[in-house]
């Protein structure tokens, strides 16, 4: 009888031990699951050549602050400028400034409130000769 009634109590407590409201004894999937939805999402996109070859990655940061260049390459030209425009013949954009550099990865800092459902190409103009080098749409 002594043993059963051990038996029993050991069995009570496990059972309330493994029952637990505590988030931590929540498996990872669970505790995504409770997470409110993240409202924030990053624009990206990859390069494609225009007038010169162009290639790499380009990406918002979730706060919309910064635009990253990966693995950016294109060729040498006179006054190159980074544009966030609205189509590929940048008709209405929004300058970054000078081109960083031409073979590697660079960032940009975004003006604030910039809407990338409309500003959506970010396009290597080359000033003097108007020019697109090369784009990515952002997505």
């Amino acid at each position: 009888m002594k043993t059963f009634y051990l038996l029993f109590v050991v069995l009570i407590y496990f059972q309330s031990c493994s029952s637990s409201d505590n988030p931590m004894d929540k498996d990872m999937t669970q505790m995504e699951e409770d997470m409110p939805p993240n409202n924030t999402s990053t624009f990206q996109g990859d390069f494609v050549s225009s007038a010169h070859p162009t290639s790499g990655k380009v990406s918002t940061n979730e706060a919309k602050t910064t635009l990253s260049f990966t693995n950016f390459k294109t060729d040498n030209g006179p006054v190159l400028e980074v544009y966030l425009a609205t189509n590929t013949s940048a008709s209405t954009y929004i300058s970054l400034g000078l081109l960083k550099g031409l073979n590697g990865n660079y960032e940009y800092t975004l003006p604030a409130n910039v809407d990338f459902t409309v500003y959506n190409h970010v396009i290597i103009w080359c000033v003097e000769f108007k020019v697109n080098f090369g784009y990515a749409v952002l997505k």
